[in-house]
């Protein structure tokens, strides 16, 4: 389901009108896709970092009297403050298919003393642009020491066609490691020094 928001075209950019904007509790933002111009907008800054906490968001976006629905592709963030920067968006429409990468959570536990590793932590997906599945669930109940889960093993939400390498490795189950340290060997004594002969 789509998020509504109210965006405002800005006519003003560079650096400067970037840093004013955020002060007004704004965000920057672009619209671009299906060979449009893109559109330089700004965003709710609170009701935005919500939104953004969801992956692959798609946004009602209310702006010039009209709407459009759009996806989220990029969010830029200050690397130290983590304040949000510079919001990129995807125009897409209803029913149409669009390539995301959605993340995988494991559900269940593996055969008692083995380990499970999440080696991809997302999966690229062809899924309709307003039915973008929040996650992957991939179930590792029981799974013996040895087992790999690829790709191609995981059941797909409904509607979703796997865009990633089917060979691709999702998870690994291996086997516990020892909690007991191995004992360290005992050094062995020194040498006594040899008696010197008493001299005759």
């Amino acid at each position: 389901m789509a998020e509504k928001i109210t965006a405002e075209r800005r006519e003003s950019f560079g650096k400067g009108a970037a840093r004013k904007l955020r002060a007004a509790g704004r965000i920057p933002a672009v619209i671009y896709g299906h060979g449009a111009e893109p559109v330089h907008i700004s965003l709710p800054g609170h009701e935005t970092a919500l939104i953004i906490r969801k992956a692959n968001a798609v946004l009602e976006l209310d702006f010039s009297g009209a709407t459009q629905l759009a996806l989220i592709k990029d969010v830029q963030k200050d690397p130290v403050r983590q304040v949000i920067e510079h919001v990129d968006l995807l125009l897409v429409r209803s029913g149409e298919t669009v390539q995301v990468e959605v993340p995988v959570h494991l559900e269940g536990e593996s055969a008692p003393g083995t380990i499970a590793t999440l080696d991809a932590q997302t999966l690229l997906l062809d899924v309709e642009a307003t039915h973008i599945p929040e996650r992957v669930l991939v179930s590792i109940e029981g799974l013996a020491e040895g087992t790999h889960v690829t790709a191609a093993d995981v059941t797909l939400p409904e509607g979703a066609k796997l865009a990633s390498d089917p060979q691709l490795l999702i998870v690994g189950i291996s086997g516990e490691a020892s909690d007991t340290e191995d004992e360290t060997a005992t050094p062995a004594a020194p040498a006594e020094p040899a008696e010197t002969a008493a001299a005759s």
